[in-house]
């Protein structure tokens, strides 16, 4: 039916504490034979993307970027979130798109999906979460934390104008390498929206240009293997391999995976131009799944905790 969600071979395939490893998937892709034609010429398209990062840089700051999974744990409630975020002063907002197979993601976001899912999410709604929150606020970049199969299956064009028109700024498509990317990265360029690629640990220097060259908006550092979900502490090294990134583009370089306190957010934020956090804030909806209007304040206090460690 149109408008519902795609599921590989017709069945909910999500499994609680699912742990394929994406990151070490992503070390055998080649990207050899991808083809980049003038990357320089979208990079100008990213304006509110840009305009985060120089404001951040300004105030001598990483950029704070929150996680959400939309219509987690359903429409209403999503978009109450998402307005609380925004005026909490992040400087991104990353929404997730529900997806039954969420390959990277670990069982928080998995559950957040699931929820999401059985509130009866649909593409239409997810537009409808951007809408609402682009009416709010018209500067702060929102970008889909998605998977191929939910922008194909609507069609690479159709899908893209819908989220450029709903106030889209760009894809970070999980499962969708460079090399796989020409067709969407010629429809996304046509609509100014950005491309972000995946740099894992398992990136080697030469394949890190080549990432760089075909993305737009910014870097996503995973600094982990393995699947989203809180630590208890930042991985090790992580200001040597944020470096070894930088030297090899002039994109901003976020990171993300695994960060979930103040403490998190001073440490990486002290050696990259943006910190992510997903877990840590989803973590407060099934908390308080019996009273739904507590959530988006419970939502609101723990980012605020969070970006304290921005200024410490």
């Amino acid at each position: 039916m149109q408008g519902q969600w795609p599921r590989y071979f017709g069945e909910w395939n999500l499994r609680v504490g699912f742990s394929l490893n994406l990151l070490s998937c992503l070390r055998f892709f080649s990207f050899d034979s991808i083809e980049i034609s003038n990357p320089s010429a979208i990079f100008i398209f990213m304006e509110r993307i840009s305009n985060a990062f120089n404001k951040a840089k300004n105030a001598n700051r990483a950029c704070f970027i929150p996680y959400v999974c939309a219509c987690d744990p359903d429409l209403e409630t999503s978009i109450s979130i998402c307005e609380e975020l925004i005026s909490t002063g992040i400087d991104i907002l990353e929404i997730g798109v529900p997806f039954s197979d969420p390959l990277a993601d670990g069982l928080t976001n998995q559950l957040a999906a699931q929820r999401a899912l059985e509130s009866g999410a649909t593409h239409d709604q997810v537009f409808t979460l951007v809408e609402r929150v682009r009416a709010i606020n018209s500067e702060v970049p929102i970008i889909l934390y998605t998977y191929f199969n939910l922008v194909y299956s609507q069609g690479l064009e159709a899908y893209s104008d819908r989220a450029k028109a709903a106030g889209v700024d760009g894809f970070l498509t999980l499962d969708l390498p460079p090399e796989e990317a020409a067709d969407f990265l010629q429809v996304c360029k046509d609509r100014e929206l950005a491309n972000i690629f995946i740099v894992a640990p398992t990136t080697p220097d030469d394949r890190i240009k080549l990432i760089s060259e075909a993305g737009t908006g910014f870097l996503y550092y995973v600094s982990r293997e393995g699947v989203t979900g809180a630590r208890d502490q930042v991985v090790s090294g992580l200001g040597d391999a944020v470096r070894r990134i930088k030297d090899r583009t002039e994109l901003p370089v976020v990171v993300g995976f695994g960060i979930s306190s103040p403490e998190h957010v001073r440490e990486v934020g002290s050696v990259a131009d943006g910190v992510v956090v997903g877990s840590a804030i989803v973590n407060c909806i099934p908390d308080n799944l019996d009273n739904l209007d507590k959530i988006p304040t419970a939502i609101g206090e723990k980012v605020q905790q969070l970006m304290t460690g921005l200024s410490g």
